[in-house]
């Protein structure tokens, strides 16, 4: 009988997929972008058949694009979703590139085909590179630690991305073997890289250690960094005496609109890029579906309104679970805000640059709070956002003295405070790492709150 009752299962998934499919084709996609509509923005419309996670999905490729979304009006009740976007590019104009609105048309239209598979946390082999995933007990000198394993372990990190919240730290890092430039096969090698890497991100935290499993689907950097956090629970917080009780904290409520059975979110907080794509993200892994919402970011504050269900029909059904989708919510929200210094580094790609450049932050009492490691054209494009290892804001002295090691040209502080004094150019006979970082940048530097 159990068999019976698999095979069945089976059977009725597959012809679930098979109707979605037929579904699919008789009504695609319909993507219309219209840049006459609106005076200061671009209108992109969506019309599809409805699904889990559809809006997720085009939330994530506009905002993949780096366009700024300032409004939005979302309609999927039955079976029928259409989305309307008003969007700007960085500079707040509207986008007029062909080949970005050609991508859009491709992505979105009847030729797309986009999934977001949840997965565990773990290793996994791609291609060109291995992507190691990371979650464990946040701690000053955490990054320096783990580019430190990697790159004594032969392993150079090409990309990588890490989260802190509320004393917990998550990171995406792509690696490929520091002699054949590929990805790292071996199985015992992968095996010593987790356990050296678990060891480094366990920092004593018996009950909350870190967690490391081999996976071999590939997943968006971003989502799988809120996923990742989200089944940490991060969202939980001992209590309310820590860093973000001096923050305007983001208003998040939640209600039931009894009339029509459904939970009305409304969240507002200040603006900033990505807000849309963290918020949706967190309530489509949280297994609500949106069936109408309001969107308005034309100003400095950010106003969403959702009208959600539960994926199995119900609305938010008790109190418990209302303070659960608002600390979920508030959660998302402020894991991208990094308070601090805002550091850029570009320079020469090589191996082992990440584990010295934080290792000389760790040295001066710095602890990185979000980290954001690229290598475009073998250039190192590095964004860091550090504070005192005690919590206190970066003294200007030390930050001179970081980058009279690594190069003033080399290491850019964002911001322009009175309080930052102008820093000498490079010396030959100061900067320690004068031969190995090599740049044209130029100097501007200070202290930031950043929400980008």
């Amino acid at each position: 009988m159990a068999f019976m009752s698999e095979v069945n299962m089976s059977f009725s998934h597959y012809m679930d997929d098979e109707y979605e499919k037929l579904f699919r084709r008789m009504n695609p996609p319909r993507v219309v972008i219209d840049n006459e509509a609106c005076k200061n923005a671009t209108v992109i419309r969506v019309d599809s058949a409805n699904k889990h996670g559809i809006l997720l999905e085009v939330v994530q490729i506009l905002t993949d694009l780096n366009l700024i979304i300032t409004k939005a009006y979302i309609s999927s009740d039955g079976g029928w979703f259409m989305d309307v976007f008003n969007v700007t590019g960085q500079d707040g104009n509207k986008v007029t590139d062909e080949a970005i609105l050609d991508y859009i048309r491709k992505s979105l239209g009847p030729e797309s085909c986009v999934t977001s598979p949840m997965r565990s946390v773990g290793v996994k082999q791609t291609m060109d590179h291995t992507a190691i995933e990371l979650m464990g007990t946040d701690r000053p000198g955490l990054l320096s630690e783990v580019s430190a394993v990697l790159t004594n372990l032969k392993c150079n990190i090409l990309n990588a991305e890490v989260w802190t919240h509320n004393t917990r730290a998550a990171a995406v890092m792509h690696v490929t073997d520091e002699e054949t430039g590929s990805a790292i096969s071996d199985p015992q090698r992968l095996s010593i890289i987790k356990e050296l890497l678990c060891n480094v991100l366990g920092g004593g935290n018996k009950k909350r250690g870190a967690k490391t499993v081999v996976t071999d689907e590939a997943t968006h950097t971003e989502r799988r960094l809120h996923q990742m956090m989200f089944a940490d629970r991060d969202y939980e917080r001992v209590n309310d005496d820590d860093d973000f009780a001096e923050k305007q904290r983001p208003n998040v409520n939640v209600v039931n609109w009894s009339d029509k059975d459904y939970s009305v979110v409304t969240i507002q907080c200040k603006d900033r890029p990505k807000l849309l794509f963290d918020t949706v993200c967190t309530l489509t892994d949280m297994q609500y579906v949106v069936f109408h919402a309001n969107i308005d970011a034309e100003g400095p504050e950010a106003y969403q309104e959702y009208y959600i269900k539960h994926i199995d029909g119900s609305p938010v059904k008790s109190d418990a679970e209302r303070q659960r989708v608002i600390q979920c919510l508030a959660a998302a929200i402020e894991r991208r805000v990094s308070e601090g210094l805002k550091l850029e580094l570009c320079t020469t790609d090589r191996v082992g640059l990440l584990s010295d450049v934080t290792r000389i932050f760790r040295e001066n009492s710095l602890t990185v709070t979000r980290a954001e490691v690229a290598t475009k054209g073998g250039k190192a494009v590095n964004t860091f956002y550090v504070r005192g290892a005690s919590g206190f804001p970066v003294d200007s002295k030390t930050i001179e003295s970081i980058r009279q090691t690594i190069g003033n040209t080399i290491l850019k502080v964002k911001g322009s405070p009175e309080e930052m004094k102008s820093v000498p150019q490079d010396s030959p006979t100061r900067s320690l790492f004068s031969g190995l970082f090599k740049s044209r940048s130029f100097v501007n530097f200070g202290l930031v709150k950043s929400y980008s």
